[in-house]
């Protein structure tokens, strides 16, 4: 039979109510009361049901994931390093995609809010960086925590974890001029995401370093998609005076431009070079692999987790901001072997 919170109040000597303390970690608890609980917790392999704490009290053990992303593998990593931290902390996870681009999106937020009870929120882009959804936050009282493309600091509405797409940029654009690559493309991604326009200025301030004339015709807009990448590839191939390396602002969207590339038969690397950014799946999973920029979603998102946990238990701080940069890995899709 499964232990409950009777039977371990009862073999460690204390009340109901200061197991659930010890189980909540509330500050307040003397060390050796807490020692005793959780040897008892230990001994009778008890594993508080929070579904059940939901309902029973005031307070919420669950937390929403908050996201419109059009990326599978993205979400998976997301949920992947969410669902870490809660179940090390006894939390539930509510996964509630959005439409970013919705005139109700406030209202919407708010009714899931009022409905499922819970105690914070991780918000992705772009609702990490709408100032409404962020102020209607506010006027809920509810915690969250951002995760934004950036270095940082944050200011102080919430914690934050921060993705500094401007400096991958900056060396993924760089190892392509090192490879002797003058004419880059750069297949941009959704406008309404802030990475979008941090890899593009990463991308404009290393050929700015390296005296690279800066072709605004090479810089096309688009979205996060294989589709806009075979797209945006085709009208850079289709030039006069084609690139000879095309720098796309994720993988998927390198992916479409090396479908693209092959339908033109075009060799990479040996007649363009091709990079991603991410390291999600796609970038492995073409052929040749993808040069790109190692980003450790699920990581980012078990972080995120763990600073609104803290912050639900009021015990986070400003300066706890994490921040993450992704890593240059480079394959075939740039160098020959």
């Amino acid at each position: 039979m499964r232990a409950t919170i009777n039977d371990v109040a009862e073999r460690a000597g204390v009340s109901i109510k200061t197991v659930s303390r010890v189980m909540n970690n509330e500050p307040s608890v003397r060390k050796p009361t807490q020692e005793k609980v959780l040897e008892a917790v230990k001994a009778l392999n008890y594993q508080p049901n929070a579904a059940a704490r939901n309902l029973a009290g005031t307070k919420s053990y669950a937390l929403a994931f908050i996201y419109d992303n059009p990326n599978a593998y993205y979400i998976i990593d997301m949920q992947n390093g969410i669902l870490s931290a809660c179940n090390e902390e006894g939390f539930e996870l509510l996964i509630h995609p959005c439409n970013a681009k919705s005139q109700d999106i406030d209202a919407e937020l708010t009714a899931m809010i009022k409905r499922s009870r819970v105690s914070g929120l991780i918000l992705t882009p772009p609702f990490s960086e709408m100032p409404s959804v962020i102020s209607t936050l506010e006027k809920l009282d509810v915690k969250f925590v951002r995760i934004l493309s950036g270095a940082g600091p944050s200011d102080d509405r919430s914690p934050c974890v921060f993705i500094d797409d401007h400096q991958a940029a900056f060396a993924i654009t760089e190892h392509l001029i090192a490879s002797g690559h003058q004419d880059i493309g750069f297949l941009c991604g959704d406008k309404e995401h802030n990475s979008s326009q941090e890899r593009l200025m990463g991308y404009k301030a290393a050929l700015k370093k390296n005296g690279i004339k800066i072709n605004r015709s090479l810089i096309l807009a688009g979205e996060y998609s294989f589709e806009s990448g075979v797209k945006g590839a085709q009208k850079l191939l289709a030039k006069e005076n084609k690139p000879t390396a095309i720098f796309a602002s994720n993988d998927e969207i390198a992916a479409g431009a090396l479908f693209a590339a092959r339908l033109m038969n075009i060799a990479i690397p040996s007649q363009l070079a091709i990079t991603g950014f991410e390291d999600s799946p796609f970038s492995r999973q073409t052929w040749p692999k993808l040069t790109t920029a190692e980003q450790p979603t699920s990581t980012i998102a078990q972080s995120a987790a763990n600073l609104l946990i803290k912050a639900t238990r009021n015990q986070s701080d400003d300066s706890e901001d994490a921040i993450f940069t992704p890593q240059l890995i480079i394959r075939e899709s740039t160098e020959a072997n």
